[in-house]
């Protein structure tokens, strides 16, 4: 799979609307055939940035950076972000998340 994560730092003055502003290009990545998660996070450390974790199928990444809805958000995230976003983008050989080994719940929910 594709595994991106892009660090994101958002004006101060638009951050609180950062989740919302992309709802639309969010829920349509995830209706996306080959998509496997599109995860957003803020950081507790940096209030006005934001992380994007993502995974696609193999072969899956071309048709979204072509997609409308990817398009739409490249033309006006330029208007509402402080600086270049910084990625990780890489091919891992899994299909998913997996179990982290070393840690187990005493009271499985």
């Amino acid at each position: 799979m594709i595994f991106i994560v892009v660090k994101f730092t958002i004006r101060p003055d638009k951050a609180d609307e950062w989740l919302s502003l992309n709802d639309d290009f969010t829920q349509a990545t995830r209706a996306e055939a080959g998509n496997i998660f599109f995860e957003w996070s803020r950081s507790v450390d940096v209030p006005n940035q934001f992380v994007l974790v993502e995974a696609f199928a193999d072969g899956a990444g071309e048709a979204h950076v072509n997609s409308d809805h990817f398009k739409t958000v490249i033309a006006w995230w330029p208007e509402v972000i402080a600086r270049k976003p910084e990625i990780i983008n890489v091919h891992v050989p899994q299909d998913g998340w997996g179990e982290m080994a070393e840690v187990t719940p005493v009271n499985p929910q």
